[in-house]
């Protein structure tokens, strides 16, 4: 049978730590204020409580892992397609963030993006006020009534894991599942905590989570633990389907939940570089700044909800009406919220950018200098969709082709003109490669634990290659190159003007194909692929009238002339064996775009 999705965090540990410090606290109020008289059994609400929170969560990993792999790829053709429309990328990043069912991992995606410069901050902002409407669909989702049809969706979603023959078939069987699995979790919370409906010390405390400024902290405080503002709102619908509380107290902990839901991409963008330091600032600030525009008009917030929202059957009152009416309205209030502040800062996107640009800088080059290269765009939050865990190995192999291209762009001049600190600099550039190449290789070892298409193991593999044709690249200059430099620095060997000049030709023409096939690589480009396998004859005479000139050079009367022509050849060698790896890589490129042509 198919693995289920793996979930792309893990919440549990901490939010059980958290629930049962609350539950504990519960028994020892109860303790102390009498007890038992009370008649509620507190170990088997805890039980439901904690139970259902965990069929809950698990449901909503389990429905967003097979959404994830059903739509990965259209979710990066959706977000690679994105116009310079505002209103587009609004639209793009609520409908991808309400697939995934996590603002967080499009956060994620998008400091990637930003960082490649693929897309520009601007941008980026409307796709995150975009997601944090997408996230809403959860709440939307849970506040329906149908937990008496759960157990069907989980006995349907089993049927299509168990029979189905396809994978797609199985994953939607996991969707279903994880939907029935979401509305059953529900059910227990919500059953559980009905004794608290008669309980004078919660109803109490609820008064006081009616307090806004409580109720917000409350929310945020538990948002930012568990990691998951969802998760906030599943528990928060689920006291609201037992009346147990208001609309008021609701929006409160909604706000809180918003707020606390920044704390992952605040975590996420920690050690990152500045571009994902700037998508975090922006997406915390959007947040904040509309929890206190929002916050002295949430009477009035309450009341449009009420208008907006289906009234409870005539002749409910108190608690059950909260019941029949609260959920629904919560639900509407998360999502009018996000929508309010979209429409407020989206035609100040332009702007807030420069601002946000001008809060967060980039850091001076001169800090920079000498410094190893980490890697830029491997996150693991991205590992249970391997569509988009393998876009980001693609652009961190475009990272890594950036140091390889310096060092193979200095190499030659550092020899002719033996300059014996620029050989240093590029030896060492190359703990940058092997950084680079070790981490890379770490992430796609992640990425293999999952489970992969056939199309997608193709591509892991495709790009497995490329990984170690770049690292011996590397090597080649590092280890063979350099040290004919310092053998030339060191004998005092001088290369001719004429020589120099047709060494100049052929490296130039292996330098371009080089980065033509980083770029074939990276961006799956066919073009740059064919120009470098349709350079081989070019290279190939060259090659042929470089050598000759060498042999005539070698009978020349000069000074060191056979250690001269020993280290002529050689790096004559070693740049065709750079070729060699350039024009596999793009050959793969190749082979990969003859496959689809002929499936298409």
């Amino acid at each position: 049978m198919l693995a289920p999705p793996i979930p792309s965090r893990t919440p549990l540990p901490a939010l059980y730590a958290f629930v049962l410090g609350v539950f504990l606290l519960g028994v020892a109020s109860v303790a102390w204020a009498g007890g038992e008289e009370e008649g509620i059994d507190w170990a088997a609400m805890g039980m439901n409580l904690l139970g259902g929170l965990a069929v809950f969560l698990y449901g909503m990993e389990l429905m967003a892992g097979a959404l994830k792999k059903v739509a990965g790829d259209s979710m990066k053709q959706i977000l690679a397609r994105l116009t310079n429309s505002r209103i587009m990328g609004l639209i793009t990043g609520a409908l991808v963030t309400a697939i995934i069912q996590s603002s967080s991992v499009t956060t994620v995606m998008l400091v990637g993006f930003v960082t490649a410069g693929l897309m520009s901050l601007s941008q980026a902002i409307g796709v995150i006020l975009g997601a944090d409407i997408g996230t809403t669909v959860t709440a939307q989702i849970v506040a329906f009534k149908v937990t008496k049809y759960a157990l069907l969706l989980v006995a349907v979603g089993f049927g299509l894991i168990f029979l189905g023959k396809k994978d797609r078939v199985k994953q939607y069987g996991y969707l279903i599942m994880g939907l029935g699995m979401i509305f059953f979790g529900m059910g227990i919370m919500s059953e559980g905590m009905s004794p608290l409906r008669s309980y004078d010390p919660f109803i109490a405390l609820m008064r006081n989570v009616s307090n806004p400024v409580i109720g917000i902290l409350v929310a945020t405080f538990f948002t930012a633990l568990v990691q998951s503002s969802s998760a906030t709102m599943g528990v928060v619908i689920a006291m609201a389907l037992q009346g147990l509380i208001s609309l008021e107290a609701g929006i409160a902990l909604a706000l809180g939940a918003n707020i606390g839901t920044c704390a992952t991409a605040g975590l996420a963008a920690i050690g990152k570089p500045r571009e994902a330091v700037r998508v975090a600032v922006a997406h915390v600030s959007f947040k904040i700044v509309g929890v206190i525009l929002i916050f002295p008009f949430i009477p009035y917030l309450a009341e449009l909800v009420r208008d907006i929202s289906p009234a409870a059957a005539s002749g409910l009152v108190g608690m059950d009406k909260l019941a029949a009416e609260t959920p629904r309205q919560i639900a509407n209030a998360h999502t009018i919220f996000n929508v309010g502040i979209a429409t407020l800062f989206l035609p100040l996107a332009g702007q807030f950018a420069r601002l946000v640009e001008y809060l967060v800088p980039d850091t001076p080059l001169e800090l920079e200098v000498g410094a190893i290269v980490k890697p830029r765009y491997l996150d693991e939050a991205l590992l249970s969709t391997p569509s988009l865990a393998l876009d980001r190995v693609r652009l961190e192999i475009l990272h890594m082709g950036e140091t390889i291209d310096e060092m193979l762009a200095g190499i030659l001049p550092a020899i002719v003109n033996r300059d014996r600190q620029r050989l240093t600099e590029i030896q060492r550039l190359d703990d940058s490669v092997d950084l680079l190449h070790s981490q890379i290789l770490v992430y796609m070892g992640l990425i293999s634990k999952g489970t992969l298409s056939d199309t997608q193991t193709a591509e892991f593999l495709r790009l497995m290659e490329a990984v170690n044709d770049l690292e011996n690249i590397g090597d080649i200059v590092e280890s063979g190159m350099v040290v004919a430099g310092y053998e030339v620095v060191d004998k005092g060997i001088r290369i001719s003007p004429s020589t120099e000049k047709v060494l100049s030709e052929f490296h130039d023409a292996v330098v371009k194909t080089v980065s033509n096939a980083v770029q074939a690589v990276s961006q799956n480009n066919e073009q740059a692929a064919e120009m470098v396998t349709t350079m081989k004859q070019e290279i190939q005479d060259i090659v042929a009238s470089t050598a000759a000139h060498l042999a005539e050079r070698m009978v020349a009367d000069e000074p060191n002339r056979i250690p001269t022509y020993s280290v002529e050849v050689d790096l004559l060698e070693k740049l065709k064996r750079i070729y060699y790896f350039a024009k596999r890589m793009a050959k793969t490129v190749e082979a990969q775009a003859q496959r689809e042509a002929e499936v298409a």
